[in-house]
């Protein structure tokens, strides 16, 4: 679970840094550059030893990072960085309804935990939603249907494959990402918003090397190693933190009080999703 803690506090800092240091620039081409960077990341640890994992694998990157970037970087022309962040709530429920879909299996109390962070998460919610609501809603639900099949699928060919070392086979993940953002680009990108400033490049350097190589490795990985619950409660502790970062180092405003309270319910579904793991008899990872 220390893999996805490390993680959340890293991806915090990128709802911020796509708001508001990269704006104006085209968003199929910020997807593009930000997995070609993890992509090149990735290039001398590649092994194609097992082709039906890696096609397996370039497929699940090709939803859980290449449709979900056009998704999620889209939705910032609609909505503000909280916003962003906030309209992730529903990520956990399609955690936990892909991987029980795969697994065969449905946990009926994992659906008690996770409401609650979702609950929490809600609170926080409340606030100013400007005009483009609907549309900003939809492209982010959009991401975390992706995101959410992702990491499921990850999750369950993994453990079905008992695979440990991922560092040769996880190349596969973004050279499938980069498929539809680069296809996206070819058709929706606009030439005339793709000029970077030395700030931005620094920023995609880091949102590549940093955020996405490096991030979502330890966040696949860990998420391998934490029962479908938690996974999908650490989907949401990244609200409240993406928010903090928004708040401390970009100056945004919020109801602090809404963030401490559905912070805590947060953190409370953690403790409440323990007792159900072992009321199912499963190891607390």
């Amino acid at each position: 679970m220390n893999k996805l803690i490390f993680v959340t506090i890293m991806w915090a800092f990128s709802f911020s840094l796509i708001g508001v240091c990269l704006k104006g620039v085209d968003s199929t081409f910020l997807a593009l550059l930000r997995v070609g960077v993890a992509l090149i990341c990735f290039l001398p640890f590649m092994r194609f030893n097992n082709p039906k994992l890696a096609f397996t694998t370039a497929f699940i990157g090709a939803f859980q990072i290449g449709v979900m970037y056009l998704f999620y970087y889209a939705s910032f022309s609609y909505l503000s960085v909280v916003e962003v962040a906030l309209f992730t709530i529903f990520t956990p429920f399609y955690v936990t309804i892909f991987y029980d879909l795969f697994s065969f299996k449905f946990r009926k109390l994992y659906l008690l935990s996770v409401g609650l962070a979702v609950f929490g998460a809600f609170i926080i919610k409340f606030g100013n939603i400007n005009e483009g609501f609907l549309k900003g809603f939809l492209l982010i639900q959009g991401a975390n249907i992706c995101f959410g099949f992702g990491q499921s699928a990850y999750k369950f060919i993994l453990e079905k494959k008992g695979l440990k070392d991922q560092m040769h086979n996880f190349g596969f993940f973004f050279l499938g990402a980069i498929i539809p953002c680069f296809v996206a680009f070819l058709i929706f990108g606009d030439g005339s918003k793709t000029a970077l400033n030395l700030t931005q490049i620094l920023v995609i350097l880091w949102l590549g090397v940093g955020a996405s190589a490096v991030g979502y490795f330890l966040w696949n990985k860990g998420a391998c190693e934490v029962d479908s619950g938690v996974l999908a409660i650490m989907n949401n502790a990244l609200i409240p933190t993406a928010i903090l970062v928004n708040l401390i180092f970009f100056g945004a405003k919020a109801d602090i009080l809404k963030l401490i309270i559905g912070g805590g319910i947060i953190y409370l579904s953690l403790l409440v999703h323990k007792k159900i793991m072992k009321y199912y008899g499963l190891k607390n990872s």
